[in-house]
């Protein structure tokens, strides 16, 4: 086996031989072999260096934070954020709601505009404030209606649909003598119901005005005139909100005045077809049965009629008020 004879050191430090290595037998026991025996020179080579990197621990290496250097990465710089949405309250105009008990009668022409109700019980006033600055056009156009500078008006038209809980649908063109707006005339071409912004509002409360676009129901021939003009609207009428409105219909207003009014008009009773008449109602509509479409435009109406008595503008010295998100 291998016997390893230590090197001696020079009084000043340094090594003065180099290490040597000598054959032994194991059974061999004479000490004079070993002495006797030639040494090796082990002098360094490429051989012994190779050797001694393979068996030596190699120091632990450097931390990472010496060894790396510190680089400043950039990141890029997010968008803009788009500005808020301005709704200060630019205009305001008023809705009288009543009930009429005698609203219809069989004996009247058609497109013959509906009389004054003889016998009209009123339920309130309803003030509305306008977002001008949000959706100028949405707000112009609805501002005309009430006047009546339009040639059309909301004056003597139904609330058509109570959703309770959620909201009501009033301002659907059809034909006069169904209590319904006469197609107007000389509104401006609505171009926000293609602006993005115009639907970034949400229903979040009860008393939000907004354009009906997803809820619409006007006839469809007046749909298909080059010059129709959606004037349909809602306002919730709470407790909660209505996501399933959000980014579907234009939010330009809501109510100042008169929220116990949209309470009291959504409590009214409205036609509710029993579930049997909903199942053949939905099967109708999926074999393509035109007249489950017209059958549903009886749902939802309120079993009194609820009209429009009189609407307008208010003027006010400083209509511009604080932002009131809906």
């Amino acid at each position: 086996m291998f016997a390893f004879q230590s090197t001696k050191l020079h009084p000043h430090g340094y090594h003065r031989t180099a290490p040597t290595f000598s054959l032994r037998h194991p059974h061999h026991n004479n000490p004079t072999t070993s002495s006797s025996a030639p040494t090796p020179n082990l002098h360094p080579n490429r051989r012994s260096l190779l050797f001694l990197s393979t068996t030596l621990s190699l120091p632990p290496p450097l931390s990472t934070a010496s060894t790396t250097t510190t680089t400043t990465t950039t990141t890029p710089s997010s968008p803009p954020s788009s500005p808020p949405l301005d709704t200060i309250i630019t205009d305001r105009v008023f809705l009288d709601f009543s009930i009429c008990p005698s609203y219809f009668r069989t004996d009247r022409a058609q497109d013959q505009d509906l009389p004054p109700c003889p016998d009209s019980q009123p339920i309130g006033r309803v003030v509305l404030g306008l977002y001008g600055k949000l959706v100028p056009i949405t707000v112009s156009n609805f501002k005309s209606m009430c006047s009546g500078a339009s040639g059309s008006s909301y004056k003597n038209t139904l609330v058509h649909k109570i959703f309770p809980g959620q909201f009501m649908l009033a301002g659907r063109q059809g034909r006069r003598e169904k209590g319904v707006v006469k197609p107007p005339l000389g509104l401006a071409r609505n171009i926000e119901t293609v602006d993005s912004r115009a639907f970034m509002l949400q229903h979040s409360r009860p008393g939000v005005l907004s354009l009906c676009l997803s809820e619409n129901d006007d006839e469809e021939e007046i749909k298909l005139d080059p010059d129709y003009h959606n004037v349909e609207f809602l306002i919730t009428t709470g407790p909660g909100p209505c996501p399933q409105l959000d980014s579907k219909n234009i939010i330009f207003g809501s109510v100042l005045e008169g929220l116990d009014v949209v309470t009291a008009i959504a409590s009214v009773p409205i036609f509710k077809p029993a579930e049997r008449i909903r199942l053949f109602n939905d099967f109708a509509e999926f074999i393509g049965d035109e007249r489950a479409q017209n059958a549903r435009t009886l749902w939802n109406r309120p079993l009194k009629t609820i009209y429009i008595s009189d609407c307008g503008e208010v003027n006010v010295a400083k209509p511009s008020l604080s932002p009131s998100l809906p």
